[in-house]
């Protein structure tokens, strides 16, 4: 039986090189071929011995998940379907922009959240992707972009904000960072890689204690009431313990602040009103808002906010001292957008067969 190499960190490398009679060093070299130099071919690492490669191709390969369809959205937005086995497929999108190309990444076949605004959300939820899987879609993405790390890199910036809820699936999420960050890998800073997250408290407590990189909360919501209704895990985890626990994160993370994504929907949570209870909200929290267009899907039950009232929600935020900022809309065309991932999901919890039985009610 094979092992995928994708699957391991620099723990897992170092482990496979000892199981196999192999010095240390071969770790880095492992590492180095195939994540800053995007190799799936033993027989081109031209300094690793003859035998060596022979027990490689033996006893291991390098496998990311498969192009299913690739995409290019009319703004330079570029979409890979990836497919992940047992009919599941999961998305990933690289945004373009003049001083960074950012990669959005997702982290599970489906969602478990249910938030009522997001289409993965909509889909259901199979599983957890493996590291393979995660990293595999940063390590994809190099090779058709045309360049690996040690050149000028394409990718500046990783966002955990794909499909899936990142901090569900913690150990492997955490060991694909890991990657991302280890300079004979990616060697990306902790502040070019985010995650995001619907707020589960406990685990965000426990990445502050393992791996801190950039926080990314999505809040969408300035009260229980509504936050329940919109984000339901907020239900288990409320507001005020979920942005204590960001205050705790903000003491090792590599920023010194949280970002809070809100995402508007029209007539929802766009209110002036609205924008003052969130000044309320995180007045003790160091922060900066990330406003979001709503993204359109079929069947959402929601519309987006027009440009004036999210101009308006943005300027009381601002007249109250926050940093708020309206996010541009990227990749919309060919479903690329924030809320806009769904890839294909076959859905264990059922939830698609129930909701189509509601609506016949």
């Amino acid at each position: 039986m094979t092992v995928n190499l994708l699957e391991f960190d620099r723990n897992g490398f170092a482990r496979y090189c000892a199981d196999i009679g192999e010095k240390p060093f071969r770790a880095r070299q492992l590492m180095h071929w195939i994540h800053q130099s995007g190799v799936d071919d033993f027989d081109a690492m031209s300094d690793i011995s003859k035998p060596l490669r022979e027990r490689l191709k033996a006893t291991a390969e390098i496998r990311a998940p498969r192009v299913a369809r690739d995409s290019t959205a009319a703004d330079g937005t570029r979409k890979w379907l990836l497919d992940v086995d047992t009919g599941n497929a999961i998305e990933a999108v690289f945004i373009p922009e003049r001083n960074r190309g950012t990669l959005c990444i997702s982290s599970q076949a489906g969602c478990a959240l249910e938030c009522t605004f997001c289409s993965t959300g909509r889909q259901g939820f199979n599983r957890n992707l493996t590291v393979a899987e995660i990293i595999g879609q940063l390590w994809q993405a190099n090779r058709d972009l045309g360049r690996g790390v040690t050149a000028q890199r394409p990718i500046s910036n990783v966002v955990m904000m794909g499909m899936g809820e990142p901090l569900a699936n913690f150990d492997n999420v955490v060991a694909a960072m890991q990657l991302m960050l280890d300079d004979d890998a990616y060697g990306l800073s902790r502040r070019r890689v985010t995650l995001s997250t619907s707020g589960l408290v406990p685990a965000i407590d426990r990445l502050r204690d393992t791996c801190p990189v950039a926080l990314a909360v999505s809040l969408h919501a300035p009260n229980d009431a509504l936050r329940n209704e919109l984000v339901p895990i907020n239900r288990k985890y409320p507001l005020r313990d979920l942005l204590a626990a960001c205050v705790r994160y903000i003491e090792k993370a590599p920023r010194d602040f949280v970002t809070f994504e809100y995402v508007m929907l029209a007539g929802v949570n766009d209110s002036v009103g609205h924008a003052r209870q969130l000044v309320k909200l995180v007045q003790s929290v160091p922060c900066k808002i990330n406003l979001i267009p709503f993204n359109p899907f079929p069947q959402s039950g929601y519309e987006r906010s027009d440009a004036a009232t999210v101009e308006r929600f943005r300027d009381a935020l601002m007249q109250a001292a926050l940093t708020a900022t309206v996010r541009k809309t990227r990749g919309d065309d060919i479903d690329a957008a924030c809320g806009q991932l769904a890839g294909q999901v076959q859905d264990k919890t059922r939830r698609r067969q129930r909701r189509v039985a509601a609506a016949t009610l």
